[in-house]
């Protein structure tokens, strides 16, 4: 059974530990409202694919990786599918090396076996064992996260906001800056100008990376790739999979594996 939000939040903002973990499942669809908390939180989920949402920023996270929530930040989860989360709570006091920002990061093999060894530990154990010492490995692990390149910002500006949300509702769009210029009544170079701006990316890079993560969504539900590439405006399975590697150092069929 799935607890209230709030129910949550207080629970987890309220305790005195200085780190635990938590596991919940959720169903397909399932959305998290936007929700802050007064510890720092790892997001991980072993089962399942979330798309997180904090401020001006969108994250596509796919299994054996993890969003760093910082304390402080507002931030909602959409589940891609059913979603077996587990997170980690750090009490900000016991680690002021931490990272102060949001970011997706990758999961280790040692990092997962010890998140789900410390979800049945409680609040009560001794610093000198065995649940003391896996809590202290934990923590030695949050400080070497490695960053993913799974980050899909998103513009301020209300004319650059709708050809994002255009392009992420039908991602296979091809239309060029010529055409969204002579839609929008803007200058080519001023569009490009505000993708900088507002994204730190080019219009064709912003809209590369959201057909990438995109189709990591896709992927993980057990699409086939060639399927997948067809519906995103790629000419081949080839050249969607070269553009991925590109990205991701790794090819689609193995980034699940």
């Amino acid at each position: 059974m799935i607890k209230p939000l709030d129910t949550f939040l207080s629970e987890i903002d309220a305790a005195p530990w200085p780190l635990r973990s938590s596991a919940t499942d959720y169903p397909a669809d399932w959305f998290i409202q936007p929700h802050s908390h007064n510890k720092h939180q790892l997001i991980y989920a072993i089962q399942g694919v979330m798309v997180v949402h904090s401020a001006m920023n969108q994250w596509t996270v796919p299994p054996s990786r993890g969003i760093w929530m910082p304390c402080g930040q507002v931030h909602a989860i959409r589940c891609v599918g059913a979603l077996k989360m587990r997170s980690v709570f750090v009490r900000p006091d016991i680690a002021p090396d931490l990272p102060l920002e949001s970011k997706a990061v990758s999961i280790s093999a040692l990092l997962s076996e010890l998140i789900q060894a410390s979800i049945g530990i409680t609040e009560s154990y001794a610093p000198d064992s065995r649940e003391g010492r896996v809590m202290s490995l934990i923590l030695d692990e949050l400080k070497t996260l490695p960053t993913l390149p799974l980050h899909l910002p998103q513009p301020a500006d209300r004319r650059i906001q709708g050809i994002c949300a255009a392009l992420q509702q039908d991602p296979s769009d091809g239309s060029t800056l010529a055409d969204w210029s002579a839609r929008l009544g803007l200058d080519e170079k001023t569009i490009q100008r505000l993708f900088q701006k507002g994204t730190g990316m080019t219009f064709g890079q912003w809209r590369q990376q959201a057909r990438l993560l995109l189709a990591l969504e896709r992927i993980a539900l057990g699409e086939k790739i060639i399927d997948v590439a067809g519906q995103l405006g790629y000419e081949s399975p080839s050249a969607f999979t070269t553009m991925f590697k590109k990205q991701f150092g790794i090819t689609p069929s193995n980034f699940f594996k």
